[in-house]
C-alpha cells in the first residue's frame, strides 16, 4: 500500500486547521504522504479540500474519518456553568452541548465519490457495507487501534491496514470505545509494545504513530514490524502547517509537560498543559462530541486573542524535540536520519 513512498513517513490527520491541502500536498512531493482530517467539517468542506489537494499535485495522500459513537446520556450542566464563565472572559456565547454524527455519512461518500487512495477511520470501526464501497472505488481502508485486542475487531471490517497509535501520541487516543468508568481504554500500551501486540495478533500492515519526531524512531518502528511511520506533532511547525500563532509558539517555547484530559472535547486527548487544561481536567464529562461543541466558540475566540491558556494545545510527549520548517526539509531530515540509525545500529551488532 506504502510501497510507492520514497520515504515511509506519513504525516498524521490533525483536525481543527492544522491539517491543510498544503501540507498534504508538500508531504506527498517530498517522497512520503499524508492525510487530510475530516473531523469537524462538512462534507463541503471536506470535498473542497480534497479538490484542492489534488490541484496541488499531490498523490499519495488519505482522508482520516471519525467515527461517531453512540450518544452519551452525561449530564454536561455543571460543566457548562464552567464553560459559560470562559465566555464571557472572551466575549464569546459558549456552544451548545450537543451530540452529532459529524456529517459523517455524507463525507463517507464524499471520499467514496472522490476516490481518496487512502481512508482511515478512528473512534471506530467502518461497517462492512462502507469498507465495501471504498474499496469498489480503488480505496485502501485503515483503521486506528491502541492495542492487540482493538486490532483484532478491525481486522475482522475487512480493513487493508492498521494504524498503530501508542500513549505517546498526541491530541486523541485512538480508542475504538471511550469508556468514562476507564478512560485509558484498559492497559495502556507505549507505541512498540502496542506494535509488537498487535504485529503478533492480526496479519495486516501496520502504520506505527505515537511520538516519532526524530528519524530514529521512524527507523525503530520499521524494525518493528511497521511499513510506515505517521507523524503529527513533527509537522505542527511546519511552514504548511495551519497551526495557530499560539499554538507553535507553545510548542516552540518548551517547558511544558503533556498529559491527557477530557477537558477540551470530553474525550481523552493528550496535549500540553495550560490553565484550562489543569483546572478543568478532574471535572470535565466523558461526554463527546457535546464538550467539543461546547467549547468550540471559546477556543476559538482564545486563538484569535492569541490565549494560550484556552487552546487545546494538542502535541505528542517528544514534541520538544521537534523542528520547524517545511515538510519537504521535515521528510528529508527524517530519512537521512533513519538511514544514520539504521547504519549505526548495523554497525553495533557486528
Amino acid at each position: 500500500m506504502f510501497d510507492t513512498l520514497r520515504t515511509p513517513v506519513l504525516v498524521a490527520p490533525m483536525a481543527g486547521g492544522p491539517s491543510t491541502p498544503e501540507l498534504v500536498a508538500a508531504a506527498s512531493k517530498a517522497g512520503g504522504g499524508a492525510f487530510l482530517a475530516a473531523g469537524y467539517l462538512k462534507a463541503a468542506a471536506l470535498a473542497a479540500q480534497i479538490e484542492r489537494t489534488r490541484e496541488l499535485g499531490a498523490e499519495s495522500f488519505g482522508v482520516n474519518l471519525f467515527v461517531p459513537g453512540r450518544e452519551s446520556r452525561v449530564d454536561t450542566s455543571t460543566y457548562e456553568r464552567v464553560i459559560a464563565e470562559e465566555a464571557r472572559r472572551h466575549g464569546v456565547e459558549p456552544g451548545a452541548p450537543t451530540w452529532d454524527d459529524d456529517d459523517y455519512p455524507t463525507k463517507l461518500e464524499t471520499v467514496v465519490a472522490q476516490r481518496v487512495p487512502w481512508v482511515s477511520f478512528t473512534f471506530g470501526v467502518p461497517s462492512q457495507s462502507a469498507v465495501d464501497s471504498l474499496h469498489a472505488a480503488g480505496s485502501a481502508v485503515l483503521v486506528t487501534v491502541t492495542g492487540p485486542d482493538e486490532a483484532e475487531l478491525a481486522a475482522v471490517s475487512g480493513a487493508d491496514a492498521l494504524c498503530v497509535q501508542g500513549f505517546e501520541a498526541g491530541a486523541h487516543r485512538g480508542l475504538l470505545t471511550d469508556d468514562a468508568d476507564d478512560p485509558a481504554g484498559g492497559e495502556v500500551y507505549g507505541l512498540l509494545a502496542a506494535l509488537r501486540l498487535v504485529r503478533a495478533a492480526v496479519d495486516l500492515p501496520l502504520v506505527a504513530a505515537g511520538g516519532l519526531v526524530h528519524g530514529a524512531d521512524v527507523a525503530a518502528v520499521l524494525a518493528g514490524g511497521a511499513v510506515a511511520a505517521q507523524l503529527g506533532t513533527a509537522f505542527l511547525r511546519a511552514e504548511e502547517a495551519g497551526t495557530q500563532p499560539a499554538h507553535r509558539r507553545a510548542l516552540a517555547g518548551g517547558g511544558r509537560k503533556t498529559r491527557f484530559t477530557r477537558a477540551f472535547s470530553g474525550r481523552p486527548a493528550r496535549g500540553l498543559r495550560n490553565r484550562f487544561l489543569d483546572e478543568n481536567s478532574g471535572s470535565a464529562p466523558a461526554a463527546y462530541p457535546q464538550v467539543n461543541n461546547l467549547t468550540r466558540p471559546v477556543r476559538a475566540a482564545a486563538g484569535k486573542a492569541g490565549d494560550a491558556e484556552m487552546l487545546s494545545l494538542w502535541a505528542g510527549q517528544t514534541y520538544e524535540l521537534a523542528t520547524g520548517g517545511t515538510v519537504a526539509e521535515i521528510v528529508a531530515r527524517l530519512g537521512r536520519e533513519a538511514r544514520a540509525a539504521v547504519s549505526s545500529a548495523a554497525r553495533r551488532l557486528g
